[in-house]
């Protein structure tokens, strides 16, 4: 059993990261794309609506606040296309969510993966960081590295590397020295979002009768593990660094579904101080798995996502508190946390509730939170 001191993040109320992006940043974008407006009118832009956001956020009382993700397009590709050696191409396909499909941008290898100090993200958090109040903590968001070699990002491999292992040395390389680098201009609560465990789930839950097909998410699970608990390693100890796993998250549809079961010994391997669960519909499962997922580690701390951000209805307090007490026959209460299922607008378009909506969903897990908390 591990045991490790509890740290103040994951907040007992916390926000998962993407808000729904205001109309004048859309159609700023839309200009920038069209060649109508320049890269420095677009930021002005961004900015002044990520002000507007942050302070709204602070005006609730959240203890971590993000950027909303205000400086990107998509969750995933904006960030991965700033690392070296990653370039941007058509995939000529979309993702295919259940009633819905995205565009069909794409990332893949164009060289060795490595730290770009010159990365955009770096310049938008410095911003981020100027903006919040005394008490308050910036939380950045970037996708895990497991998203570089998933949907065809890395079927090139072979060109710069001679051997798999290698390359992976040099994504876990690249991840920790941007991390790093994070932790230099200020950031003390970084949090990597992950659709590989729930891709997996899917998968292997599908390959459970065929044995070949089966060991190559057995493979890419055990790679994942591997890749996020080097990158990890010796980074500072005052540093908090969580992941999402999310089930997909696109204009209120999905992509994945099934338990958490077939992942949470692996999640349970993961050196992460928290862990952020989608929990909001009957297609995650029962809290069974949430002890393996824990895995006895006094240290870290299971956020459970309760809250839909992908609907507006708001769900009832007194089913809400029973579904957190019921979580807390599997996992100490103490090391329990409650956010929306996931944030609100994983790319750009956003999902279906209004701005005034979304607050709704985050005063709502304060106030549970406050309740069961204290």
């Amino acid at each position: 059993m591990t045991t490790t001191t509890l740290k103040a993040f994951p907040y007992r109320y916390d926000v998962v990261g993407s808000l729904l992006r205001p109309v004048n940043l859309k159609d700023a974008r839309a200009k920038f794309a069209a060649g109508e407006i320049t890269a420095d009118e677009l930021k002005t832009v961004q900015r002044t609506e990520t002000k507007r956001v942050v302070q709204k956020q602070v005006d609730l009382g959240l203890k971590a606040v993000t950027d909303g993700e205000f400086n990107r397009s998509w969750w995933h590709l904006d960030f991965l296309w700033g690392l070296t050696g990653v370039g941007h191409y058509d995939y000529q396909q979309s993702y295919k969510f259940h009633g819905s499909k995205t565009r069909t941008d794409n990332a893949d290898l164009i060289g060795k993966v490595a730290f770009n100090p010159d990365h955009p993200f770096f310049e938008s958090f410095q911003y981020l960081q100027s903006l919040v109040p005394a008490g308050v903590v910036v939380k950045q968001t970037i996708p895990s590295p497991t998203m570089l070699f998933r949907d065809n990002r890395s079927d090139n491999w072979h060109q710069f590397y001679d051997s798999w292992d290698a390359y992976l040395d040099d994504l876990a390389t690249a991840y920790h020295e941007t991390i790093q680098h994070f932790y230099d201009l200020g950031c003390r609560y970084l949090q990597l979002d992950d659709t590989t465990w729930a891709f997996l789930i899917s998968k292997l839950n599908a390959t459970a009768d065929d044995q070949a097909a089966h060991q190559k998410y057995v493979g890419l699970a055990n790679d994942a593990v591997r890749v996020i608990n080097q990158l990890l390693e010796g980074l500072p100890d005052d540093l908090t660094v969580t992941t999402h796993i999310c089930r997909g998250n696109f204009k209120s549809t999905y992509l994945f579904s099934g338990s958490y079961d077939d992942v949470a010994d692996y999640l349970g391997e993961l050196h992460y101080d928290g862990l952020f669960l989608e929990y909001d519909s009957d297609r995650a499962g029962s809290f069974a798995p949430l002890k393996r997922i824990w895995n006895g580690d006094t240290g870290k701390r299971l956020v459970l996502g309760l809250v839909t951000s992908k609907f507006p209805e708001l769900e009832d307090e007194s089913v809400v508190k029973a579904r957190i007490a019921e979580a807390a026959k599997q996992v100490p209460l103490a090391n329990l946390a409650l956010s929306t299922q996931c944030g609100f607008a994983s790319t750009e378009e956003g999902n279906q509730l209004t701005e005034e909506q979304q607050w709704a969903k985050l005063q709502l897990v304060k106030r549970i939170a406050d309740s069961v908390w204290g």
